[in-house]
């Protein structure tokens, strides 16, 4: 008779939820894996946070500046002392002693009238806390207006870097080492009496974006280099995604597989990691080769050439960003619209294209942010030669040839400078300007992408 009991089932040695040796070895290596990565991101947002401090600590105050306001009298006694009338000053390279003699009798009139000592200092002393450009800008101002003899006007001028350094900490002001030629503690403590009686304003110093580049830091800005960035980032734009958005078509949808079209996919790859010195010693040479033609020095420094050089180097980026785009699209859409009876360049043109849009304009984008920060191409071909004022005078008649600077080049020449407020202060100002350009070029490639971009 056939036992028809069934078979107990077999027990696992173990639940099945006991983690064995083998599974926490294996818990404890993901584990180790997990907190590595964590350490790894953990530090590099330390060093970030660290170079941002850094930053930021030195370049936000630079955005601000000290002015005194003075009452400022254009007083005849002293311009018409010689027989010299205001219309004559315009023609004199520099007449100092009637520019300081102005000044200093204005500035030590402001202070005694706001119950401040001044006897203890000559005129040296005084004009010394002052910006002496300052002195030139009296002069300016009464040549283009004589009405001014006679009058007091208020006016707010920027007071010396050195001082500058000191009303925010730079120098402690105890003893004199450290301390510039020409000022001592008196001075320092006329500063603080100064501030204390309301004649010292800390204002945001709007000229930092409109003047042009200077060796003082007290006028010196970053207007042309913001101009200069702006054009060529522009040819950039022109030159790169046309010619890189065609090219990369080509290649991806037109040109037939074989040795040659190999050839150029492996030099386009070549030039995407080519240093960007290498493009600045080929637009030197571009430079050299229209010098024999006679049209070097009328485009040397100009943001015509500086576009020219950066989209030769953002090309190769910009065609690798668009291939990778066309490729993302699904070969079903292609094979869709070729179906239903379209042509190879309406397939293209009409449904891939639009598709891989979010991808080249992201691309684009970032190429453009990567050429904003290049600094020894355009070094090489001259934009750190002038100060690129003349391209804040006709900025739309003639933008694209006139004398340049950019953003990279102005940093370069603030860190050069020997003056230490400069060195330290205006060049983290310029680099914050720089970041903030980056930033809102990421930003825009990310809303882009999300605002283009279609999931299948």
């Amino acid at each position: 008779m056939t036992d028809m009991t069934p078979e107990a089932t077999p027990r696992a040695a173990q639940s099945l939820f006991t983690r064995t040796d083998n599974v926490r070895r294996r818990y404890r290596r993901g584990s180790v894996l997990k907190y590595l990565g964590l350490g790894a991101i953990g530090l590099v947002l330390f060093f970030l946070c660290v170079l941002l401090w850094s930053i930021l600590s030195r370049g936000i105050p630079a955005f601000f500046q000290y002015q005194a306001e003075i009452q400022l009298y254009y007083d005849p006694e002293i311009l018409e002392a010689d027989g010299t009338g205001p219309e004559a000053l315009g023609e004199l390279s520099l007449r100092s002693d009637l520019e300081r003699g102005i000044f200093a009798q204005s500035l030590r009139r402001t202070l005694e009238d706001s119950g401040i000592d001044t006897a203890a200092f000559d005129d040296g002393d005084l004009s010394a806390l002052i910006y002496a450009a300052n002195r030139r800008d009296v002069r300016d101002e009464l040549v283009a207006d004589p009405d001014l003899v006679g009058q007091t006007v208020t006016v707010g001028v920027p007071i010396s870097l050195n001082i500058t350094r000191y009303l925010t900490g730079g120098l402690s002001g105890e003893g004199t080492s450290g301390m510039p030629p020409g000022f001592n503690r008196e001075q320092l403590d006329l500063i603080d009496q100064m501030v204390a009686a309301g004649l010292v304003d800390r204002n945001f110093n709007w000229g930092f974006f409109t003047n042009e580049y200077s060796q003082s830091g007290e006028v010196a800005g970053i207007g042309p280099a913001l101009m200069g960035s702006a054009y060529m980032m522009l040819v950039v734009l022109v030159f790169s995604l046309v010619f890189g958005v065609a090219a990369s078509i080509y290649l991806e949808e037109f040109a037939p597989k074989n040795k040659f079209t190999d050839f150029i996919e492996i030099n386009i790859a070549n030039l995407a990691a080519v240093p960007s010195i290498v493009f600045g010693i080929l637009g030197a040479a571009i430079l050299l080769t229209l010098g024999d033609l006679g049209f070097g020095s009328s485009i040397r420094g100009t943001a015509l050439l500086g576009g020219i050089v950066l989209s030769l180097m953002t090309l190769p980026t910009i065609v690798i960003a668009t291939r990778s785009a066309l490729k993302a699209v699904p070969p079903s859409i292609r094979d869709a619209a070729l179906g239903v009876g379209a042509s190879k360049l309406q397939t293209v043109f009409h449904h891939t294209l639009p598709l891989a849009m979010p991808g080249i304009l992201t691309g684009t984008i970032i190429g453009i942010a990567q050429a904003l920060g290049e600094t020894a191409p355009l070094l090489l071909i001259g934009l750190s030669v002038s100060t690129g004022a003349s391209i804040l005078s006709s900025p739309f008649t003639g933008g694209l040839l006139e004398q340049a600077q950019s953003m990279p080049t102005v940093v370069y020449l603030f860190a050069q400078n020997q003056d230490l407020p400069v060195r330290e202060g205006l060049a983290q100002a310029a680099i914050i300007v720089m970041l903030a350009l980056l930033f809102a070029l990421n930003i825009i490639a990310i809303l882009l992408r999300r605002r283009f971009e279609r999931r299948w």
